[in-house]
């Protein structure tokens, strides 16, 4: 079932909240991170993505994005299937402790879609909602920086490294991003 937070102008920014099914907190361990930050830096530079913002959460990701070649749709649907592919080959080969618990319940959530092959790893939607005003823009972009905060993971938005606000503060961060002129 399609909800109604669709990406209809592929010309747009959006806010995407992109969720691993059951809400599996798979990013609480780095190597899992390191994938997302690795596929978005090839996305920006290889697929013309914008990312303006983002922040990395234990189950979810949450970003700004546009794309310059009006694919955006397009672009997700590759980053997603990318990283979820890589993520499930890492759990099957890595030492996860969560391995087996893991791995059954991606393989349930396929089961219940007639498009999943074995496992499926990123829910169908991405939650998405088109920016049309600057007060929108600034409203998601607090959202997103203070994310870690209200989980009570940090105490300042800046110390979250799998963020963007580290890139608006001119702080080291992991990823190069495009800075919404505020």
């Amino acid at each position: 079932m399609t909800s109604g937070y669709q990406i209809t102008n592929q010309a747009a920014s959006y806010y995407l909240t992109l969720q691993v099914i059951d809400w599996i907190d798979i990013f609480t361990r780095k190597i899992y991170c390191d994938i997302i930050i690795e596929s978005l830096d090839y996305c920006r530079k290889n697929k013309r993505l914008e990312l303006w913002a983002y922040v990395i959460m234990s189950n979810h990701i949450h970003m700004i994005v546009s794309a310059k070649n009006e694919n955006l749709s397009d672009v997700l649907r590759d980053f997603k299937r990318h990283t979820g592919t890589k993520i499930l080959k890492t759990i099957a080969t890595n030492t996860e402790s969560r391995r087996k618990w893991m791995l059954e319940r991606f393989e349930k959530a396929a089961s219940n879609h007639k498009r999943n092959s074995k496992y499926q790893f990123w829910t169908h939607e991405n939650h998405a909602l088109e920016l049309v005003s600057h007060k929108f823009v600034c409203q998601k972009l607090a959202c997103i920086h203070l994310n870690p905060v209200r989980a009570s993971w940090v105490e300042k938005a800046e110390d979250w490294l799998y963020s963007s606000q580290r890139n608006y503060l001119e702080l080291s961060n992991l990823l190069e991003i495009d800075l919404i002129d505020l």
